[in-house]
C-alpha cells in the first residue's frame, strides 16, 4: 500500500469527485481510478459507490478513511522526528568540575543534556574545585562548575544552578544539635586556609563577635571533615561535601541558617556565550 495512493484516497473521500482529485493530485483520471481499484483489491471491499453522476463512500470506505487519516498523521510525525534528528545540535563540550560536584550535581546536568541534546558529547575532567576558573580561562575546559565569589572575574559568565548551605560539623562525642548549643571558647575550630569558605566563615565569626580558637587552617573541605572526625575540633563545610564524604558517619552536622551559602553554577568565557553548544547547555538552567 503506497503513501501516494492513500493521499489520493483521502482527497477523493472529501471531494467525492474524481476529476477534482485527479487535478489536485497531478495525476490523470485513469491513474486515480487504477489507484483506488488497487486499494479496494487490497482491502477486499468496495470503498466507493460511483456512477456517472455521483461518488459516495461505503461503510467500508468510511472505516478505511479513518485508517488513512491515522496513517497520514503517523507519517507526518515520523517525518518531523527524522528531520529533528538530522538538524539536532551536535558537538562536544570539554567540562570540568570537582569530584564532589561530579557526584552531587553532574548526574542531573547529564540527564538534562541527554534528554534535550543527546548528540552533544561531554568530555569530563575532575579535580580540585579551586581550579575551575583556571580551566575555563586557560581554555582547558569550555565550561566548569564553580562557586561564585565577590571577586569573580568580569570576563567569566556565571549561570547559577544551585544554592549550597554550609553546615557546622562536630565530633560525634560533642553533645550539640543546634548552633546555640556551641560554646565557642570550649571548642577549637578547623578553618579553611583557602577558597570561598574562608571569607564566608571569617565574616560569620566577625558578625557574631567571636574570635575562634583556631586549631589549624587547612586546604580542602574534605580535610576539614577528616580532622573533625578525628576529634581535633569543629568546622564548617558545604553540605554537599559532607553528604559525599566517607567520614560523614563519624561527625554530626548542625544547620546554621545565618551563614551565607555557596552560589554554585556554570562558568564560561563571556566572549563564547553565543557558541551553539555552550548556549544550549546554559539554556537548560536559565530558570534555575
Amino acid at each position: 500500500m503506497e503513501l501516494k495512493a492513500l493521499q489520493m484516497y483521502r482527497h477523493l473521500a472529501k471531494s467525492l469527485h474524481f476529476g477534482k482529485t485527479a487535478e489536485a493530485m497531478f495525476v490523470s483520471p485513469p491513474t486515480l481510478s487504477r489507484a483506488i481499484s488497487r486499494l479496494e483489491e487490497e482491502c477486499g471491499a468496495t470503498l466507493f459507490v460511483r456512477n456517472n453522476r455521483s461518488v459516495k463512500l461505503t461503510a467500508a470506505g468510511e472505516r478505511f478513511l479513518a485508517f488513512a487519516e491515522q496513517t497520514h498523521e503517523a507519517w507526518l510525525q515520523v517525518r518531523t522526528d527524522i528531520g529533528y534528528q538530522q538538524t539536532q545540535l551536535s558537538g562536544s563540550l570539554a567540562f570540568y568540575c570537582s569530584v564532589t560536584a561530579s557526584q552531587s550535581h553532574l548526574p542531573d546536568l547529564l540527564d538534562k543534556l541527554d534528554a534535550r541534546y543527546p548528540q552533544i558529547e561531554l568530555k569530563l575532567d575532575t579535580g580540585d574545585h579551586a581550579l575551575a576558573l583556571d580551566y575555563v580561562q586557560q581554555h582547558k575546559a569550555d565550561m566548569a562548575i564553580a562557586i561564585h565569589t565577590p571577586d569573580f572575574p568580569q570576563h567569566v559568565g556565571f549561570q547559577k544552578i544551585d544554592s549550597v548551605p554550609l553546615v557546622l560539623i562536630v565530633p560525634k562525642a560533642v553533645n550539640a544539635t543546634k548552633i546555640s548549643d556551641i560554646v565557642w571558647r570550649d571548642h577549637k575550630v578547623v578553618m579553611p586556609g583557602t577558597g570561598p569558605s574562608k571569607r564566608i566563615i571569617h565574616h560569620w565569626f566577625t558578625e557574631l563577635g567571636v574570635k575562634p580558637r583556631v586549631y589549624a587552617s587547612v586546604s580542602g573541605n574534605e580535610a576539614i571533615v577528616s580532622m573533625v572526625a578525628l576529634g581535633l575540633g569543629v568546622g564548617f563545610v558545604p553540605k554537599i561535601v559532607l553528604d559525599n564524604s566517607v567520614a560523614k558517619s563519624k561527625v554530626s552536622s548542625i544547620e546554621v541558617p545565618s551563614i551565607e551559602p555557596y552560589s554554585l553554577g556554570l562558568c564560561y568565557l563571556r566572549e563564547r556565550a553565543n557558541e551553539s553548544v555552550l548556549k544550549a547547555l546554559l539554556s537548560l538552567f536559565i530558570n534555575t
